[in-house]
């Protein structure tokens, strides 16, 4: 496995004093000791670089393998943070795209971000790093808070997933679902939400039963298919390894040795939320994932199942609850301006 980055030469120095605010600045110089993985690293045109420059308001330019850094004291330290980062994921193979980089600077600002670069992912403790492995692609946190939801996927029975869109709740509930299905931990992979429309009435849809679902099941069917090649897919929706199916068809069941998801569950009412939780089997686990600023049933907030289980539930033995907020989105960076500017800081 190659070297991590070495760091040499590092220097601070400041400039001379103003009636402002004095801003330290640092320069450094790292160096990569595999030279294959750079033209990975940089990016088409430097494109990688640039974007790190950007965010964090930094200048870097590149000699060979050495890669010079300067700019505000703080911001040149995320920024060698954010390029070890980058490297050590080419160097164990894994892709690195802009959303990659995007998470990788985001979670630079975070106070766990030593325990997420340094051990791979990992816990920081020296322990196993933190990942989803499936048939199509290796899956690390790409936010604090995720990283904190993926051990809560490995830990808790049921675990309720909560914040705006975006933040990875379903996709990485659906990972893990793959995951253990993969290894035969479960036996049964059981995606389900409420079939409410969101904002719009659609009316009487044609076909039968699994054609009219088929709409409001599309983003679980998105999921599945980014993690399993879509033979397999087919073959266990089938066999029934996997089952997609409205809430509805949850109810007189007992679900044992399954991997249980529900999304959307801020459109559940109690009475739907009561049922689905008590279809938990031996050898099961439940993930129960929504926002619950996002309520589209009659009655708003307030008839929703997945406050009032929420509220019921948290802190007793065998539940977990994942709060995400508008700084965890790892779509495009818009996304997460655009829940802030909608929903607010706190979002």
């Amino acid at each position: 496995m190659a070297r991590k980055p070495i760091q040499k030469d590092a220097q601070a120095f400041s400039p001379p004093s103003s009636p402002q605010r004095e801003v330290r600045r640092a320069q450094i110089d790292i160096s990569f000791e595999n030279q294959s993985l750079l033209a990975a690293l940089f990016g088409q045109f430097d494109a990688n670089l640039v974007q790190v420059e950007n965010r964090l308001g930094v200048f870097m330019s590149a000699r060979g393998n050495q890669l010079h850094i300067e700019g505000p004291e703080d911001s040149v330290a995320r920024a060698r943070d954010v390029l070890t980062a980058m490297y050590d994921r080419l160097a164990v193979g894994q892709d690195l795209d802009a959303g990659a980089i995007e998470a990788l600077i985001t979670m630079s600002d975070e106070p766990t971000l030593d325990g997420i670069v340094d051990a791979d992912a990992g816990n920081g403790k020296g322990g196993p790093p933190i990942m989803i492995r499936t048939r199509r692609k290796t899956i690390v946190p790409r936010s604090a808070m995720q990283a904190t939801y993926m051990r809560s996927l490995v830990r808790d029975d049921i675990i309720f997933a909560l914040g705006p869109a975006g933040t990875g709740k379903t996709y990485l509930a659906v990972a893990q679902a793959v995951a253990q299905l993969i290894t035969g931990s479960v036996q049964r992979l059981i995606l389900s939400r409420p079939a409410v429309e969101a904002g719009e009435k659609l009316g009487f849809l044609p076909g039968d039963m699994k054609e009219k679902v088929d709409p409001y099941l599309r983003p679980l069917y998105d999921a599945l298919y980014d993690c399993m090649p879509p033979e397999q897919v087919e073959r266990r929706l089938a066999s029934g390894e996997i089952e997609i199916a409205p809430i509805a068809f949850m109810r007189g069941r007992t679900l044992a040795d399954a991997f249980v998801i529900l999304d959307e569950a801020q459109n559940t009412t109690r009475e739907q939320m009561k049922m689905f939780l008590t279809r938990f089997g031996q050898n099961s686990r439940m993930v129960i994932c929504g926002d619950p600023r996002q309520v589209d049933i009659p009655g708003g907030d307030g008839m929703s199942g997945l406050a009032d289980a929420v509220g019921k539930l948290e802190g007793v033995d065998g539940f977990g609850t994942i709060r995400f907020t508008a700084a965890d989105v790892v779509r495009h960076p818009i996304v997460g301006r655009i829940v802030e500017a909608y929903e607010g800081p706190n979002a």
